[in-house]
């Protein structure tokens, strides 16, 4: 395998965590910010470390058997990752687009917005430390949240 770039490392990090989501591991998801926070402007939201984490996805996202995922696709764009050579942070903005299809719901995008992600160098890999997710658009989110999402804002 060739080598990748820092850059190259946080990218994965971002579109691991939309794999993770869509196929129901939620403990991977929770993994994932084991020591970082999740920040939740819409919610007014703030979850620390892997058990706040997995206990929030737990509580809100909606997993359908027997595949026991969210019938979901997470598709992330418009990645930009601000680095500086030799530094051990990193940030980056992105885009998001939820869509989804159960048998009850037609496939169509269901939530939109963005991520303002932190990242930190461990010395052996780069890590979540903060990943804001802000809405933009809401569409039909009832098949795949587990609360009312017309709370959201």
């Amino acid at each position: 395998m060739l080598p990748m770039n820092d850059s190259r490392h946080i990218e994965n990090l971002i579109y691991h965590y939309a794999e993770l989501i869509d196929a129901g591991d939620l403990k991977g998801v929770a993994e994932l910010f084991r020591n970082a926070v999740i920040v939740s402007p819409a919610h007014n939201s703030r979850c620390t470390g892997y058990d706040e984490v997995l206990q929030m996805y737990q509580q809100s996202a909606r997993l359908y058997a027997p595949a026991g995922t969210p019938m979901t696709k997470h598709l992330t764009t418009n990645v930009i990752i601000e680095l500086e050579d030799g530094s051990s942070e990193a940030n980056a903005r992105s885009y998001y687009t939820v869509i989804q299809s159960t048998d009850s719901l037609p496939l169509q995008p269901i939530i939109s917005g963005r991520y303002h992600d932190r990242f930190v160098n461990t010395g052996s890999s780069w890590v979540f430390s903060v990943r804001e997710m802000h809405v933009d658009l809401i569409g039909d989110c009832s098949a795949h949240l587990l609360y009312d999402s017309s709370k959201i804002s």
